[in-house]
């Protein structure tokens, strides 16, 4: 019963801590490509490489086979010795081990064993893909959630406003300065001001809840670090996006898998050519056999097993060299195939080359772009704030109505809005500007 006590404390102190620890961005990009299934997946496609790689090296060995058989005759025989048929019954065998190598075919073993190295290189680059895929993913769904927390905060900070203007639209209803109607206004300014702060909790909730699941964790008490973004600077990261691409071209997988793709294609153009060339193999054998006489004529005996094994032991070796002559023109086309091969996958590097270079332009005049906007909130953000300052002293004396007032708030809430969801944007297309030039950090 005690045991069973502690366990049951242990368990419960241990979901405690669980809900109270705060994910990092590192924490949770380890976490997302540690459970990842599509991760999972491409780490065993890797050990299969590997084997491959394995299998290559075994084609240089020679193999080795042992083969044994025996047989039962039943029936008659010749006597010489009394020139009659007799029954006999006769039991016999035979054991052979045997060896054989492939001295040379055409180097085809040999380029073999390097497209295997090329695939395990190959499905390495596919799991960085993945990775990085994943990596932004994650990056992108930590920054919601940072957010969602601006917002839920600017929400209720409105929220604080309003209950404090119904505080003084009380008194000033109280002391006959403002109608009932202009009192109303103010609690209901307030009660959708404390509607945006649920639907602002609610969308913490959505954010927090995708980035548990892609994180594959439990998603009750889960939370995340505060992570200082700061304030983006008006300079950008990079001058200019050929900067970003020249760095890409030496970081990005994708590139280097199509590298990969076109060594690979070289070496499947000499696979083909092997065939051009003659196969030398080498083979050696021993041999014995055996037979006993189950039924044997009086006097006469079998002789022994091991007399017969070494009375009866052979051996020898050989060797066999074929040289291709003509083949109906087939290596010659699968040679002239394996050439248009390597040309339809060097364009395909082209071909990533030019989507990366698109995709960077395009990430790049995305980062102007939403720089520019973040200026621009922060400049509206500003000039509403004065405003608002000045309405709320007007109202405060009386000489601005709530409807009037009303408005310049609500103008407020949108510019701080607007500077929030700017400011996440700005960050997170500079991280993918960071993550195409090989600098991003995840921290």
């Amino acid at each position: 019963m005690k045991i069973k006590l502690v366990v049951i404390v242990a368990l419960f102190t241990s979901v405690a801590t669980f809900s109270q620890k705060k994910w990092t961005l590192k924490e949770c990009v380890d976490e997302a490509l540690k459970k990842n299934i599509t991760v999972q997946q491409n780490k065993l496609n890797l050990e299969l490489a590997k084997k491959d790689v394995d299998i290559a090296k075994g084609n240089f060995l020679p193999n080795l086979n042992a083969n044994t058989g025996g047989n039962f005759n039943f029936g008659t025989s010749f006597d010489p010795r009394t020139n009659d048929r007799i029954s006999t019954s006769f039991f016999g065998g035979s054991m052979n081990v045997s060896s054989g190598i492939t001295v040379f075919n055409g180097f085809r073993n040999t380029n073999t064993y390097k497209q295997a190295q090329l695939g395990v290189e190959s499905s390495m680059l596919d799991l960085k893909v993945i990775e990085n895929d994943i990596s932004l993913l994650v990056v992108n769904s930590y920054l919601n959630v940072l957010f969602a927390k601006e917002n839920l905060e600017a929400a209720k900070i409105q929220y604080e406003i309003s209950k404090k203007q119904i505080e003084a639209a009380d008194l000033r209803f109280k002391n006959g300065v403002i109608p009932k109607g202009d009192k109303l206004n103010v609690e209901s300014t307030a009660a959708t001001n404390l509607q945006t702060v649920v639907t602002q909790e609610n969308a913490l909730d959505l954010a927090l809840l995708n980035l548990a699941q892609l994180l594959q964790v439990p998603s009750e008490g889960f939370d995340v670090a505060p992570v200082d973004v700061g304030t983006p600077s008006a300079d950008l990261f990079y001058k200019n996006s050929s900067y970003v691409y020249n760095r890409s071209l030496e970081n990005m997988p994708q590139i280097e898998r199509a590298k990969l793709a076109i060594q690979n294609a070289d070496i499947n153009i000499e696979l083909s050519k092997g065939a051009f060339l003659p196969t030398l193999s080498a083979s050696a054998g021993l041999s014995t056999n055996y037979g006993f006489n189950l039924n044997p004529p009086t006097g006469i005996s079998n002789t022994s097993f091991g007399d017969q094994l070494s009375d009866n032991f052979g051996y020898g070796f050989g060797f066999n060299l074929n040289i291709p002559i003509f083949n109906r023109l087939q290596t010659k086309n699968r040679v002239a195939r394996s050439m248009i091969n390597k040309n339809i996958i060097e364009f395909r590097l082209e071909s990533e080359k030019l989507n990366l270079k698109q995709t960077i332009e395009q990430a790049f005049l995305d980062v102007k772009t939403a720089l520019k906007t973040y200026e621009a909130s922060k400049v509206s953000l500003a000039a509403q704030e004065e405003a608002f300052k000045n309405a709320q002293e007007s109202f405060n004396f009386g000489t601005t109505t709530l409807f009037d007032f009303d408005q310049v708030r609500n103008r407020l809430v949108n510019a701080q809005a607007a500077l929030i969801r700017s400011k996440y944007d700005y960050v997170f297309k500079t991280k993918v500007l960071q993550f195409y030039s090989g600098e991003l950090v995840f921290e």
